[in-house]
């Protein structure tokens, strides 16, 4: 059942369906905390689902950005999302992201994409709805692929940031490196203060010299369970580098 809602606190409306897998707080942080250089003219969002990472996007930014989706329904959905916030600046592209890069090669200065986390194969559990597995295992396209297709679509020296789980850190290096992205920046994700991190953003360059920076960690709670200012600041949309 399609449903229209808020993204969190930031003044921004999103369609959503059951039938697929929603907007998760990996996309909202990945969406807030990468980098968006002065420099920087366009951006694209490989597998942007129902756009929700465009979407913040366009409260940071004010040039181009481009959602590309293969699952039709969810491209609708997204670009019904765009309309409804009269926001001028996000294109939504139906389209294979490997059909798209090969036609937009050394494009966009930034890249960003949250890819399913899990691979796939005979022993892995799936979800019954296929687009949720889709969203969730690298059935369609593996890892390898959204980062091919990122490397394509970039210019020389431009940026991509990804989000993934933490068990895959070194799966997500490997496969960045043999795409001719080299990991600069890395930030961990805590969803609570005293337990072990879940989630990190990595921001790698095409064609980049090797040197790694590791950020302070991202806390979104306190033991306590509520919010740290740097989460509330987030979720309130006040980023440093507004538009």
């Amino acid at each position: 059942m399609k449903t229209l809602n808020d993204i969190l606190g930031l003044d921004l409306k999103i369609y959503q369906d059951s039938q697929f897998f929603c907007f998760s707080i990996d996309s909202v942080i990945l969406a807030s905390l990468s980098h968006i250089n002065l420099r920087c003219k366009n951006i694209c969002d490989l597998g942007t689902g129902n756009g929700v990472i465009p979407l913040i996007i366009s409260k940071r930014f004010n040039g181009s950005i481009v959602g590309v989706e293969l699952q039709k329904d969810l491209a609708l959905m997204a670009t019904d999302s765009v309309n409804i916030n009269n926001i001028s600046n996000i294109s939504i592209v139906n389209s294979d992201m490997r059909d798209y890069a090969k036609k937009n090669t050394d494009k966009f200065d930034l890249v960003l994409s949250n890819p399913p986390y899990f691979k796939y194969d005979s022993n892995s559990t799936l979800n019954k709805d296929v687009h949720k597995s889709i969203a969730r295992h690298e059935i369609d396209s593996s890892l390898n692929d959204f980062f091919k297709c990122a490397s394509l679509i970039l210019k020389e020296g431009g940026r991509f940031a990804t989000v993934n789980r933490c068990d895959n850190l070194i799966y997500v290096i490997d496969t960045l490196r043999n795409n001719n992205l080299e990991p600069k920046y890395l930030r961990f994700v805590y969803d609570k203060i005293g337990i072990l991190p879940n989630l990190f953003i990595i921001e790698s360059i095409k064609g980049g010299k090797a040197g790694l920076i590791v950020d302070k960690p991202f806390i979104m709670h306190n033991k306590d369970g509520s919010n740290t200012k740097e989460y509330d600041k987030l979720i309130r949309g006040d980023f440093d580098d507004a538009k």
